[in-house]
């Protein structure tokens, strides 16, 4: 038998394989580390230097010359990348040290997308910290800010604290969000149950991501049995961090009480037969198009499971480049108010004639 056809050299391979890989990912995160740790060096000297007036932005043009001269082969000293570091700096320095950890462990790309685009110190606090958690590219760091999460998390309707102990209990509020916007549907507002839960199933990688990190997809129009008489759940999930089922329903319209108790049934029924031993109680989403919020309050209130409540939104999706180049609402008017203008001013010149 040839060696390469054997089987321990094989195995022997796929481990050093493994292993190198596993060395390559340790070296790039050691270098990133590095790497933000001159940036914040470099932005810490410079706003120093500033601070006491001793030179104003044309430090950076002469900055971006003498080190792109003296380290060729480095990408980092561009005028506008040292710009960049300045910038970036006085952002997180009065915050404390866990902070600027971190910022250390993100990508400089990710770190300057937070810094362009989050005014608020918290809300880029948020973003740094599920960044690392969910170990989230760039482009799915722009998706989340663009779709306002840090505003939607934890925002739910729910009955959690009187149905679940307290550690689960906020680790299910913080999963949650209320409204989850569905921007990747090509449905219109007016678009009915089985046409979303059909576009959402089409669509189930961006629909994981809007629902967030730890939703495992079990199935849908799942069927259950019960009493001889079959029943079928919209969505069935397993949340591999909250250990646990979770059953969300659609509802087209907005919400009503009946909704609560029907869910109860399914979690109960969800509970009944598909829980395991270590599994943690199921709990349920009703995702409706509007809710009342004293409604769902009171409906919620004395139901035995947990759940929560909450909106979506299909919309479309535009691209930032096209947003910022669109006429606003303000633009639109007064463009329409000079027109009607210029059109009095005609007739009332032709009467004249």
């Amino acid at each position: 038998m040839l060696l390469a056809k054997n089987k321990e050299y094989l195995q022997l391979l796929h481990e050093i394989k493994v292993r190198v890989r596993s060395a390559q990912i340790k070296a790039a995160i050691s270098v990133n580390k590095e790497l933000m740790g001159l940036y914040w060096d470099v932005g810490k000297m410079i706003a120093e230097r500033q601070a006491k007036g001793r030179w104003g932005d044309s430090v950076v043009d002469m900055l971006a010359s003498d080190l792109r001269r003296e380290f060729p082969d480095m990408k980092g000293f561009s005028r506008a990348n040292i710009f960049n570091i300045r910038q970036w700096h006085p952002y997180y320095s009065a915050m404390d040290e866990k902070v600027q950890q971190l910022v250390r462990q993100l990508p400089w790309g990710h770190n300057m997308t937070i810094v362009n685009k989050i005014k608020d110190p918290l809300e880029a606090v948020f973003y740094l910290a599920e960044a690392i958690r969910n170990n989230w590219s760039r482009n799915v760091l722009i998706h989340q800010i663009e779709s306002g999460l840090y505003q939607r998390k934890g925002k739910v309707l729910h009955n959690f604290e009187a149905t679940l102990p307290a550690p689960q209990s906020d680790l299910a509020r913080q999963t949650l969000k209320d409204p989850y916007i569905f921007d990747f549907l090509s449905l219109g507002e007016e678009a009915q149950e089985r046409e979303i839960e059909k576009e959402l199933t089409k669509h189930i990688t961006k629909f994981l991501l809007e629902l967030g990190a730890g939703f495992s997809f079990v199935g849908s129009q799942y069927p259950l049995e019960i009493s001889g008489k079959d029943y079928y759940i919209d969505l069935l999930f397993y949340h591999l961090k909250l250990r646990c089922f979770v059953v969300i329903e659609l509802k087209a319209g907005e919400f009503k009480p009946e909704y609560a108790g029907k869910l109860n049934f399914y979690l109960s029924a969800v509970d009944k037969t598909l829980k395991q031993e270590e599994d943690k109680p199921s709990m349920g989403i009703i995702l409706c198009k509007s809710k009342d919020k004293v409604i769902a309050e009171y409906a919620l209130k004395d139901m035995s499971k947990p759940m929560g409540v909450s909106e979506y939104k299909i919309v479309r999706a535009i691209p930032e480049k096209l947003k910022t180049s669109l006429p606003t609402i303000a633009e639109l008017e007064k463009e329409l108010s000079g027109t009607e203008e210029k059109g009095v001013k005609r007739k009332s010149g032709s009467r004249k004639k």
